[in-house]
């Protein structure tokens, strides 16, 4: 793994020209969700707030593995975060190709909605030292590091994940919140840059003329995630997101503040700045790269820039929580979906970020244009600029989180 301060610091190269018309793979009854939906992988990244909880102690993490003698499986994902048959949406063809290989049944749940309402769900019991009755879940990076925080999950046994430890995409192997990967799997990964209607107005290509540029004015919208807009605005001032101070943070808050003042910033939005950005409701906005995939397969004008100043990079990670009875399947489950074809098929259906190595080239054998998809399959110059916000610590996230919200008026 680089040196993360290691980045280069500017000029990061242009994402090639904007994948209107390209035969995405992802199938016609989900485009109706496009601008909702669809995007859920990217709801997760809502604002961190609310109580943290209390850390287990090691004897209240591990169970009974039941694995060997009871073939099932429970996992908790977001909601349209996997493929499915064409024919009959009921099912999931990477499923059924895992249990026909293992024979492990799999009860595959989408009652992931928000971070922190999942947390909510998941809470009295892990803190009870309790089963919650699931396998796997997958959370965003600021919520398993979280758990991993409070010692709620089970370290993974790395005998049991030889095809991630092969095919784990670098710029994923080290991340602050989980350093090594002992804890945590990505599931998919995406970068939060900059979307712009080309019908509405000129290429966007910095956070400085997101938040300055007279012609925007009232028609910009930021995410109501802290990190994925805060991030952007740091790396405005030339401030590295993952090594940076409460007062770097302050100066970047005073900044975004000021485009609030101004005018500049029309709202802080979810999900719903897609609805806006194809409406033409709004010229620009912070967005996530998944959405604008989804985006484009109805409207060509919607064109997502990598700023110069870097890009936020996500995953949502698959974890083992605490009391887990199946933990050795859960492990069989990770390691299946890091099988290169796996991956890409898919890849080819929830069009966020693959984080697994040589399934680009399986993508070439389902569809060549979502195989040269940079917001898919984005090429290590372009991934070197993409920043992970930094681990906060308990009073880090509060103090920043309640910092935000007073500019957002939440």
């Amino acid at each position: 793994m680089r040196d993360p301060h290691a980045r280069p610091q500017r000029g990061l190269p242009p994402l090639p020209p904007a994948l209107a018309g390209l035969p995405l793979s992802r199938r016609r009854f989900l485009r109706g969700a496009a601008a909702g939906g669809a995007a859920l992988a990217g709801s997760g990244l809502l604002a961190a707030c609310g109580t943290e909880g209390t850390a287990a102690a090691p004897q209240d993490q591990a169970a009974q593995d039941r694995s060997d003698t009871d073939k099932r499986l429970t996992v908790s994902n977001w909601p349209l975060y996997i493929d499915v048959d064409e024919a009959d949406p009921s099912k999931r063809p990477t499923l059924e190709a895992f249990t026909a290989e293992t024979g492990i049944e799999v009860d595959y749940t989408e009652d992931v909605n928000d971070n922190n309402e999942f947390f909510g769900k998941v809470r009295p019991q892990l803190s009870a030292g309790q089963d919650t009755g699931r396998d796997v879940v997958v959370l965003t990076d600021w919520m398993a590091g979280r758990l991993i925080r409070l010692n709620w999950v089970q370290e993974l046994d790395k005998d049991n994940l030889p095809q991630v430890t092969a095919n784990l995409l670098g710029a994923l192997e080290d991340p602050g919140f989980d350093p090594g990967r002992r804890y945590s799997v990505p599931w998919q990964s995406g970068l939060t840059g900059i979307a712009y209607n080309a019908a509405l107005t000129g290429e966007v290509r910095t956070v400085d003329e997101l938040l300055t540029r007279p012609d925007l004015k009232g028609k910009v919208t930021a995410l109501s995630e802290m990190r994925d807009t805060m991030l952007l605005v740091l790396r405005s001032l030339d401030k590295d997101p993952t090594d940076f101070t409460d007062d770097d943070f302050a100066e970047a808050v005073d900044k975004l503040q000021r485009a609030v003042d101004s005018g500049q910033i029309r709202r802080f939005t979810g999900n719903e700045y897609a609805q806006d950005l194809a409406a033409g409701n709004i010229a620009a906005c912070v967005a996530w790269s998944g959405d604008v995939i989804q985006l484009q397969l109805e409207n060509p004008d919607i064109k997502f820039v990598a700023p110069e100043e870097g890009m936020a990079l996500f995953s949502d990670n698959m974890l083992v929580p605490n009391r887990a009875q199946h933990k050795k399947n859960a492990e069989r489950f990770m390691d299946h979906y890091y099988d290169p074809a796996v991956a890409a098929q898919l890849a080819a259906w929830v069009n966020y970020i693959c984080p697994v190595e040589g399934a680009q080239a399986e993508m070439e054998k389902i569809d060549p244009a979502l195989a040269e998809n940079p917001l898919i399959f984005p090429t290590q110059e372009q991934l070197s600029q993409a920043y992970v916000f930094r681990s906060l610590s308990e009073d880090e996230e509060r103090s920043y989180e309640d910092q935000f919200q007073k500019v957002i008026g939440a």
